[in-house]
């Protein structure tokens, strides 16, 4: 051991070269851990299909939370092209609900290159050997909106859809009561000022 000038330790030139060693691996070990991708706040930029009857469409985001450059400045990230969305989709049965331009949600990234995948949409091989890769971006729903304006809620009382127009296409089968601004519409309902002959009847009642 040495003594400095002020009675402080230093330590010998082997203990100065393991810690030397260390700081190198640590480092080396956060720069690999800071190039893994994992999840991700994002904001939508584009939509491809966006509220057609369609297949699931792709997307555009960029990530809301900035790089830090060496000197603690703020770096926006780029954006991420053709990322597939998430549809609530079983067979050829789904819950059309794309994104939208400005939405904020949350990005997964696969833990290798899925992009043949992506393309082909059938098991294969990876294009590449990268891993947890900003590319494999997967945008699994909205999270940080506004309040919605048309909706369908589910609560204790039961089920509210709220819309400015509702379109039905097919049949429509009811075992229970319908009802118009309070008043039953089904197969009990009666109507008011009937007559025999060509005239019409009153409101239902």
């Amino acid at each position: 051991m040495s003594g400095s000038s002020d009675g402080g330790y230093v330590g010998t030139g082997e203990e100065g070269s393991r810690a030397s060693d260390l700081d190198a691996t640590s480092f080396l070990v956060s720069q690999i851990i800071n190039r893994i991708a994992t999840t991700a706040l994002v904001r939508v930029t584009a939509v491809s299909a966006a509220g057609e009857v369609s297949p699931v469409g792709l997307l555009d985001c960029q990530p809301m939370v900035h790089q830090i450059d060496g000197h603690g400045v703020g770096v926006p990230h780029g954006i991420i092209n053709n990322v597939p969305y998430f549809r609530l989709q079983g067979g050829a049965n789904a819950v059309i609900l794309d994104p939208q331009v400005g939405d904020i949600g949350i990005a997964v990234f696969a833990s290798r290159d899925s992009s043949s995948v992506k393309s082909g949409k059938v098991p294969g091989v990876p294009n590449s050997r990268r891993r947890y890769d900003w590319a494999d971006a997967l945008y699994i729903g909205g999270v940080l909106n506004g309040m919605p304006v048309q909706f369908v809620r589910f609560s204790a009382d039961g089920i509210e859809i709220k819309a400015p127009t509702i379109t039905l296409t097919g049949n429509v089968v009811s075992t229970g009561t319908f009802q118009n601004n309070g008043v039953n519409i089904g197969s009990t309902h009666r109507h008011s000022g009937v007559t025999v002959g060509a005239g019409t009847t009153g409101v239902p009642l």
